[in-house]
């Protein structure tokens, strides 16, 4: 398996109800094709790893290498098309641009892709797959909170990104959607050896072999292989 991403020794500090706490130094690899998961509770400093590990936020020390180079010292150009074009991420806020239709928040990271008018197609299976094609006109404010966590998931996959970097990605679903999204992201996996990092709170959310890791006080546990 080739390695997408390596984190070697990263911390970070971070708040929690105004409290300061601290990722302490955290080192793991990233491969293609495969599925991490990071269990743990709300505080535990999953969040903050996800946003270090998916080049939004600089850790405080070490080094994160995406394919060999450290992220942190490519341009802020540069960084940003890796981030558009290669990574895909689903916020646990949603971050859905409220003057933007549903369609147009889903097709926002097109700017960073060539072949525009396939991934549009794209648009319309993701967003019947997922139960919001009826929805592609209206505006994130008329949308549920169980909608608005499936566009964000659809505006993740239409670029068919190299990894997708998922913090609480079912926490707002029902369990049959719940299941429908697991279904989708495992046969991505397989399909398209997409790599996926997901952060949770729910135990068992994958059937599908993945690497667990369990978080407690920014302490980062040891990988578990689930097959």
């Amino acid at each position: 398996m080739s390695v997408l991403i390596k984190a070697d020794g990263i911390s970070k500090r971070y708040t929690v109800n105004s409290h300061y706490m601290e990722l302490k130094p955290t080192s793991l690899t990233i491969e293609k094709g495969k599925i991490y998961v990071i269990e743990g509770q709300s505080g535990a400093g999953k969040s903050t790893l996800l946003s270090v590990l998916g080049g939004m936020e600089e850790p405080s020390m070490g080094k994160i290498y995406y394919k060999g180079n450290s992220f942190f010292d490519l341009s802020e150009e540069k960084q940003a098309e890796i981030r558009g074009k290669y990574y895909g991420f689903v916020f646990q806020s949603y971050q859905l641009i409220p003057e933007l239709t549903v369609q147009e928040n889903i097709e926002l990271p097109l700017k960073f892709v060539k072949n525009k008018k396939d991934n549009i197609h794209h648009t319309h299976e993701l967003a019947a797959y997922l139960g919001i094609h009826s929805q592609l006109h209206k505006h994130p404010e008329y949308l549920s909170g169980g909608e608005q966590q499936r566009v964000a998931i659809a505006r993740a996959l239409i670029t068919s990104p190299e990894i997708i970097f998922a913090d609480e990605p079912t926490g707002n679903l029902d369990t049959i959607t719940t299941k429908k999204i697991i279904k989708l992201f495992t046969e991505l996996c397989t399909e398209k050896s997409i790599s996926f990092v997901v952060v949770t709170h729910e135990k068992n959310l994958f059937d599908h072999p993945h690497t667990l890791f369990k978080m407690k006080n920014g302490v980062l546990g040891v990988a578990e292989e689930h097959v």
